[in-house]
């Protein structure tokens, strides 16, 4: 079973960053993909950036890209978000997950973190 832990959240203003960060518990079947996704009020998830463990092609949506980079250090089983040039519109508990599919579509992911908070005030 694939444990996801999230951390690094917290609240900005406009135009600030922040650094997500991931870390998943040892597993002999760890699936090759990893994720961040985020979830607003209306508590749909929308998928954020994407990224195949042992290539480290990486995937991001439209309205974050040039703003925010997906990484993962396989040595500390970590996966960072860094974010900068935060938005309002960006508010949301940003969730960690693990599957078999990189892409964005979140019924293609098995595993979740529980998700931290970020703010980000006008």
């Amino acid at each position: 079973q694939v444990r996801l832990v999230e951390s690094g959240g917290g609240s900005v203003q406009a135009g600030g960053s922040l650094r997500l960060s991931c870390t998943h518990s040892e597993y002999a079947y760890m699936p090759v993909c990893m994720a961040w996704f985020r979830q607003g009020p209306t508590n749909k998830r929308e998928g954020v950036a994407t990224i195949r463990r042992r290539t480290g092609d990486t995937d991001y949506a439209d309205s974050v890209k040039g703003r925010f980079t997906i990484s993962l250090d396989d040595a500390k089983n970590t996966m960072y978000l860094q974010m900068d040039s935060l938005k309002p519109g960006d508010t949301g508990t940003y969730l960690c997950a693990a599957g078999w599919v990189c892409d964005l579509d979140v019924d293609h992911y098995n595993y979740w973190g529980q998700g931290t908070q970020v703010t980000v005030s006008s």
